[in-house]
């Protein structure tokens, strides 16, 4: 048993073997004060990942360094899943695989037990670059928006891409992303809530703040005037009871929602129209904050997509420089002069 390399990916079956060699079962881990230090880790990693953006790394000397470092990927995982946030899972499971993959970058020597785990359909060549099969290249580098990621561009032979070891531990890191969202949230038990409680809470306000931070109002509520034209121009349609086309509806109320505002306050700008059906309006508005799902809601079109909907409106010189209806907001606030 490696117990350095169970330290370093706890999402590998050895990391729990290596658990329960030490006899460390999730019920001990959540009461016992003999994993104070797995729980206190596990706090470090959450928060790590809201305000950095990745894991903070730890020393791993000792085997009990190691066997904490272990519990404690459990216990993040359970208090992100009890905060029950998208963003918080997306920006969690993006720091997890970042962390990954800086210790991939230096620790060669694993890349073919992650990608085993990951189900990375892969091989390591003997002039030191990987070959990974076609179909898991296009599932891991379809958000990688720079050419040379492009299939077409790639060396491809026999249904196999070959890799350079820096790129290869990049499509594993978005590989380790997407299972740990897939995976979140985990049905955590009322007992272990209740026991976690002050973690939970302790991440749900860093959280709040930090949403804040980023939100292009800051928190402070929209002002009609920060808005963008496609959006005012949409907004005065819907109040003037224009028939919106569905993709109108859903850029001004997912837009709406980005900036903030409850769906009260949302609901309650539609119900200015004249022709204003409730029952319609609260069913579309819900779906699309995902009130009706109890998570978060959809993200806002980008320009290029407006544009393409036929649904981009008087646009102005500042339009001209920004890829996203948020962005003018937050130029237009101050918000990104600030941050």
């Amino acid at each position: 048993m490696d117990s350095l390399r169970a330290a370093r990916y706890p999402f590998l079956k050895e990391a729990a073997h290596f658990a329960e060699e030490n006899s460390a079962d999730i019920e001990s881990l959540i009461t016992s004060h003999t994993y104070a230090s797995a729980r206190k880790r596990g706090l470090e990693r959450v928060v790590s990942a809201i305000s950095q953006y990745k894991v903070s790394d730890v020393p791993l000397l000792q085997e009990y360094d190691r066997l904490m470092e272990v519990l404690s990927y459990p216990y993040a995982r359970m208090i992100v899943s009890c905060v029950n946030d998208r963003f918080l899972r997306k920006r969690y499971a993006l720091a997890e695989a970042s962390r990954m993959n800086d210790l991939l970058s230096n620790d060669r020597t694993s890349d073919m037990a992650v990608a085993e785990e990951l189900k990375v359909r892969s091989t390591a060549d003997t002039d030191g670059m990987v070959s990974m099969h076609f179909c898991d290249y296009l599932r891991f580098s379809h958000v990688m928006k720079a050419v040379e990621w492009k299939l077409i561009n790639t060396d491809l032979r026999s249904g196999f891409v070959r890799l350079s070891s820096d790129k290869f531990g990049r499509l594993l890191q978005n590989a380790l992303q997407e299972r740990i969202e897939s995976e979140l949230p985990l049905n955590v038990p009322n007992d272990f809530r209740k026991a976690i409680r002050n973690d939970i809470d302790h991440i749900s306000v860093i959280l709040t703040e930090t949403k804040n931070k980023l939100s292009p109002t800051g928190g402070e509520g929209m002002n009609y005037d920060y808005l963008p034209p496609c959006m005012r121009t949409i907004l005065a349609s819907a109040q003037n009871g224009v028939n919106l086309p569905h993709s109108a509806r859903f850029a001004l109320v997912s837009y709406l929602n980005a900036l903030g505002l409850s769906y009260e306050q949302i609901i309650a700008l539609f119900a200015q129209s004249p022709d204003f059906d409730e029952s319609k309006s609260s069913y579309q508005i819900k779906h699309i904050t995902g009130e009706d799902r109890g998570g978060e809601g959809y993200t806002p079109p980008e320009c290029a997509t407006m544009k393409t909907n036929g649904i981009c409106f008087d646009a102005d010189s500042l339009c001209g420089k920004i890829n996203h209806p948020l962005s003018y907001y937050r130029i237009k606030s101050g918000r990104t002069e600030r941050q």
